[in-house]
């Protein structure tokens, strides 16, 4: 049965909503999309607020929206609003504000949801799978930021902000006040400088073939000035595009893809950040699949509610951004990994008992793949180090919300007792809250099981029994200190689930 859904993206320099037809052959099918520019980002990068007049503008906008949806019978959509929102003293007071006058429920995504989204679009788009076979450099231009994601071998290397938004850049320009002839040396300064630093930290010895690109009006420009649709293109082909395109003026620009003049503005940033990353990774090719965020949401809904199905697995990307913040700091992987596979098999084993999904499950692996990086900074205070890392990177595909929970399961999967004063100082809902101590019941009776690096686990079961938890260890090791200190970590599970975890370990070989 084919359904209607909206898709609406509170962007820091443009309104957008497009809507999709859910089901049938495709799966999914954009059959209409609407687009306001107005400059919200401008106040929010200069003040930290939105100013009234454009919160005027922006409701008007939204109302026209929603008699659209309305006129199609819409039931269902979703509203995101991204770094222009995000980054405002009074955000709450925004979203209110809106929802009251317009009748449409806005979220804030982070940072690191955003940009998961827009991947997640370009995923669902054709080649993307075979770009990432090969060193590849996925890069998302916004007006407040930069992500720039990089796959090696099929998988997420890692992914990294940075400051170099197109409305930031061109707010920085104004101060400047340069002429025009001027602007694209000044630009280039600017990435240089911030690129450089990314090239030395984290590239290393990834070879990048290819570079993904997810921008507003470079697809547009290929198309008009290069004559390009289908995205793919060569290092060589694009610069002669751009260069050609770089010729004429903002207002010309404007004039010939129909656009507003001050978003024509916003070219030249982005080309010069593509310019540059060409530079410094040597790549040959380049893709522009031409999806926005409102591609991203709709597909990400698409996919959850089963009228699309990727052979990607996101979930594998998250794990491995993870992954790889704890091998920046050192951690270990084999007790990472060892302490994933208890963690998750006492998940798996008591899911009857704890009602917890999938997604909690997601969140519990990448709490015991994290769960030693602060001791790369301090093996005193594992446990705050460990905590403050967390809540400072950037784990691509979860929320900041998630995030916190992640970083307080670590925090106290430590020795000490949990302290529940902390959930009211992040905020954590109380379902947040149930969560987050099951959670870090579990990981605590994992590590447990995982706290030496050289002592093996040839296997492992977990069995619920009456009131018990029998967790059956295999190892051809002795785990003396293991058994002997395995009850002042089963504390909390009893807490939280009711169950005692009982340790039972058998000689590996011996039936």
């Amino acid at each position: 049965m084919k359904k209607l859904f909206s898709a609406i993206d509170v962007g820091s320099y443009e309104l957008s909503m497009k809507v999709f037809e859910m089901g049938g052959k495709t799966g999914i099918k954009e059959i209409d999309c609407v687009r306001h520019r107005i400059d919200i980002g401008n106040d929010t990068f200069h003040t930290g607020m939105i100013s009234g007049s454009k919160m005027d503008e922006l409701c008007e906008i939204l109302k026209g929206f929603r008699k659209i949806m309305d006129g199609y019978r819409i039931r269902e959509y979703l509203a995101y609003g991204t770094s222009a929102i995000r980054e405002t003293v009074n955000t709450n007071v925004v979203l209110d504000q809106i929802e009251r006058r317009t009748g449409i429920r806005v979220s804030v995504l982070s940072n690191s949801e955003q940009r998961f989204l827009e991947y997640k679009g370009a995923a669902l788009t054709g080649g993307f799978e075979s770009h990432i076979e090969h060193g590849t450099a996925f890069v998302d231009i916004g007006g407040g930021s930069t992500q720039i994601t990089l796959f090696e071998a099929g998988r997420l290397a890692t992914t990294v902000n940075l400051h170099l938004g197109t409305l930031r850049i061109r707010a920085k320009l104004k101060d400047i006040e340069p002429v025009y002839s001027e602007y694209e040396t000044i630009i280039g300064e600017m990435v240089s400088n911030e690129l450089d630093y990314f090239k030395t930290l984290y590239i290393g010895d990834i070879n990048i073939e290819n570079i993904i690109i997810i921008d507003d009006y470079m697809p547009v420009i290929m198309a008009h000035v290069g004559g390009r649709s289908d995205g793919h293109i060569t290092v060589r082909e694009y610069r002669d595009i751009m260069r050609a395109a770089l010729v004429l003026a903002p207002y010309q620009i404007a004039e010939k893809l129909g656009i507003p003049e001050d978003n024509a503005s916003l070219l030249l940033p982005s080309i010069v950040i593509v310019e540059r990353l060409i530079d410094i990774t040597g790549a040959k090719d380049l893709y522009l699949p031409g999806v926005s965020l409102s591609d991203g949401i709709a597909y990400d809904y698409a996919d959850n509610n089963g009228y699309v199905h990727s052979a990607h697995n996101f979930n594998d990307d998250i794990i491995s951004s993870a992954g790889n913040i704890a091998a920046r700091y050192g951690a270990f992987e084999s007790v990472s990994s060892k302490l994933s596979y208890i963690a998750l098999a006492v998940f798996d084993a008591t899911k009857k008992l704890h009602g917890m999904s999938a997604r909690e499950r997601l969140l519990l692996h990448i709490s015991a793949i994290l769960r030693n990086v602060g001791k790369y900074v301090s093996l005193s205070v594992p446990a705050e180090m460990s905590y403050s890392m967390i809540m400072d990177s950037e784990i691509i595909g979860i929320s900041h919300k998630e995030r916190k929970m992640v970083a307080t399961i670590v925090r106290n999967s430590y020795p000490n007792n949990i302290s529940y004063e902390t959930f009211d100082q992040l905020k954590l809902d109380a379902n947040d809250q149930i969560m987050t101590t099951k959670l870090t019941a579990i990981l605590r009776v994992a590590t447990g099981l995982a706290r030496n690096t050289r002592k093996s686990i040839d296997n492992i079961s977990v069995q619920l029994k009456d009131k018990e938890l029998v967790i059956k260890v295999s190892s051809k090791d002795k785990m003396l200190l293991e058994k002997g200190l395995f009850r002042e970590r089963t504390d909390t599970f009893e807490e939280a689930f009711g169950i005692t975890p009982v340790l039972k370990v058998i000689k590996a070989g011996a039936k």
